[in-house]
């Protein structure tokens, strides 16, 4: 079923299709072939430490899905940008608690939790000695995220504990941040 479909009858909580939702799952559950997804984006530079990220298409079971979105990213002028956008960090931080955000949104709708508020608030620490190269003791990046989740709706306690640890245990973004991903570079000189 196509996920955009809406039948007349569909279960729609937290404005998931519920029905669609489960019957990705079982797709994915018989074919994991269904459940392989692809990702990618291009960055180009647009001057000082402005640059927009492009977003045309991502993959899932093979097959490519078109999307056209771009992403503008800056640094503040304290970091020498100018200010106008959100900078990497930011967007990491985001990316992060939007990838948490649709798994509460999915996990509480599959068990028929209906919300009333999501937050979640995450901050880190960066110390700039190791992104400057000053001391090589000093990591150049977070060493530890910490975030509150603040939720509310028709769910018990207990429920919504369960919640959480399923989002925990799934999020992709938890695990990225959670765990060493491996990155393989290739540079070209042109």
């Amino acid at each position: 079923m196509n996920a955009n479909a809406q039948s007349i009858d569909a279960q729609i909580v937290n404005g998931l299709n519920v029905d669609n939702l489960v019957a990705l799952i079982e797709d994915v559950r018989g074919d994991a072939s269904k459940g392989t997804t692809s990702w990618r984006v291009a960055t180009a530079w647009l001057g000082q430490t402005r640059s927009r990220a492009t977003v045309e298409a991502f993959s899932m079971g093979g097959q490519r899905v078109p999307r056209n979105f771009t992403i503008d990213i800056d640094e503040p002028c304290e970091l020498g940008g100018s200010n106008r956008f959100a900078n990497p960090q930011e967007h990491l931080i985001a990316a992060l608690n939007a990838c948490m955000t649709v798994g509460y949104v999915a996990q509480c709708a599959l068990r028929g939790i209906t919300l009333q508020a999501l937050e979640i608030e995450t901050e880190g620490d960066i110390d700039l000695r190791g992104f400057l190269g000053l001391d090589p003791q000093i990591a150049n990046g977070y060493e530890c995220l910490r975030y509150t989740v603040r939720i509310s709706g028709n769910g018990t306690r207990e429920q919504f504990e369960q919640v959480h640890d399923a989002v925990m245990a799934t999020s992709p973004n938890v695990y990225n941040l959670a765990n060493a991903v491996g990155l393989k570079s290739t540079l070209v000189i042109e």
